[in-house]
């Protein structure tokens, strides 16, 4: 059986283009020695149907081989131990002997760049990224996603099943692991080729793309777990710490110069309003349009010295000044004196404070796109204070949406992509049965915190059958998310909150 599904991989190698027919014996051979075999058989190649042949074909046919290799590797010792931490690692292993050397991977991007596109050359590494693994597609169509209409534009909803729980066992190796500080985080340039330990994922399978934006080296690549089409990373290439500054809005803008059909953003750099990664500086983009950027804009602003620049504040749910121009100088000019009228802004009457003993509360998640022959920037306005009422932010989730959605309100969600918890797909199915069967969801462990929400809305709706239970609950999950985003927003969409807003612009132009 292994023969033959060593077979069957390098017929996936070459369907996809991972390999020239050059390479099909060479292939082979490495193969055989991962498996520790001496040799193909004559009668296994003798009797092999290439069954592989499309690009179908080949992803239909990917996640089966995989499983029936690692099984083989379980049996026969070679692979540590059968249970998915070492499974990822293992499989990991094979596709990284499928992968071009990083040299030939730039090269080929930066010839289709120079001789044909931009475009050109992300579809085809964003297709690399898929076809060697790097970028599991077989676990990211198990994630949910659907879309939920709001006041403020059609928001996206997924529940994220792609990314692998991990194991007991693996995690009690972890703990027994020696602690390694290469690489230092998972998105340092040194994950490239990396064959990874129980407590960092193997990355044999990843190739990065060096780009020089701003005049400093950074490095591009998709996120293995793609929350939206081709997202993708944009590091730095030295460990260092997140930072919102003037340069920030350079280096955005020279990104989507370089790649104007992708958008890029960052996340602010301060504890709670950011990502989950702060100690090593990078922006997020892709070829996707988010509710955020189809928003219009509410009202339209002046900042002094800037009429040439097109201003305005957005019709969202967070607080976001939209400016446009032609110019990028322009932009990062009026960016960067925005950045800094709000870092030092302070608004007691709207509970804005721009810093308590010491430890500073304002910052800006950025984000950056071309639209037609203008550059634009959405300045989001982030503030991460706490209270006794609120101890995880006032400008965020407050409590009783935690039942949905808890974690902190990055860069995608800002934009109008929710990315929910695993949890929510299990606890979604029981309480449809729950609610179907009319059950008492405050004696039910897991479904109890959910019961207050469900008693709110289920009133909304004359009748709930198993016809529309799953529609009507996605539906009720997009408006707790649009309530997240409220929440999240510094400025309320009220008339109290637009003039507090309003005030902050009229104190950017008193600077």
């Amino acid at each position: 059986m292994i023969q033959e599904r060593i077979l069957d991989l390098t017929d996936y190698a070459l369907a996809t283009g991972l390999i020239a027919p050059e390479d099909a014996r060479y292939t082979i051979n490495r193969l055989l020695e991962l498996f520790q075999l001496d040799e193909l058989t004559e009668e296994v190649a003798a009797v092999h149907k290439v069954s592989i042949q499309t690009q179908a074909d080949a992803e239909d046919a990917l996640e089966a081989i995989l499983e029936d290799m690692m099984d083989y590797a379980s049996k026969n010792g070679i692979m540590t131990e059968n249970s998915i931490v070492y499974r990822d690692l293992f499989d990991t292993k094979i596709m990284g002997l499928l992968v071009a050397r990083p040299s030939e991977v730039v090269t080929k991007f930066q010839g289709l760049y120079n001789h044909q596109s931009a475009q050109a050359a992300t579809d085809y590494f964003y297709k690399l990224s898929c076809d060697s693994n790097y970028i599991r597609r077989y676990r990211i169509k198990k994630d949910l996603k659907w879309t939920a209409d709001t006041e403020f534009g059609t928001l996206d909803i997924t529940i994220n099943l792609s990314k692998p729980e991990k194991d007991p066992k693996a995690i009690a190796a972890a703990k027994l692991a020696k602690q390694s500080g290469y690489p230092k985080c998972l998105l340092c340039k040194e994950n490239e080729g990396y064959a990874g330990r129980v407590n960092h994922p193997a990355r044999q399978n990843h190739r990065i793309i060096p780009v020089t934006i701003n005049g400093s080296d950074w490095f591009f690549q998709y996120s293995p777990y793609v929350y939206y089409n081709e997202h993708c990373i944009v590091f730095n290439s030295n460990h260092t710490p997140m930072k919102i500054e003037r340069a920030t809005f350079g280096k955005l803008l020279d990104f989507v110069t370089q790649f104007p059909h992708y958008f890029v953003g960052s996340n602010a750099d301060l504890p709670i309003v950011g990502g989950s990664i702060l100690s090593h500086d990078h922006f997020q983009g892709g070829h996707y349009e988010f509710a955020m950027a189809k928003a219009p804009l509410e009202k339209e602003v002046v900042f002094q010295g800037f009429e040439d620049v097109k201003a305005g504040i957005v019709k969202w749910p967070m607080s976001v000044i939209r400016i446009s121009s032609e110019d990028t100088g322009r932009l990062i000019e009026l960016a960067d004196r925005i950045l800094m009228a709000w870092r030092g802004y302070t608004d007691e009457d709207a509970f804005i404070l721009a810093e308590t003993d010491g430890e500073p509360h304002n910052t800006i998640t950025p984000i950056a796109r071309k639209r037609g022959g203008k550059f634009e920037l959405d300045l989001v306005l982030r503030n991460n204070i706490t209270t006794e009422e609120h101890p995880l932010g006032v400008y965020h989730p407050h409590a009783k949406l935690h039942h949905i959605k808890k974690e902190n309100i990055g860069l995608i969600e800002v934009m109008g992509l929710a990315v929910l918890p695993a949890r929510l797909k299990d606890e979604m199915t029981a309480l449809e049965t729950a609610i179907l069967e009319k059950k008492d969801l405050r004696s039910d462990e897991t479904l109890a915190k959910h019961a207050d929400w469900v008693e709110e809305f289920l009133p909304k709706y004359k009748e709930v059958n198993k016809d529309n239970i799953t529609g009507i609950l996605r539906d009720e999950i997009g408006l707790v998310f649009n309530e997240v985003l409220k929440d999240a927003g510094v400025y309320k969409c009220t008339k109290e909150g637009r003039e507090g807003f309003q005030k902050f612009v009229d104190y950017v132009n008193a600077q």
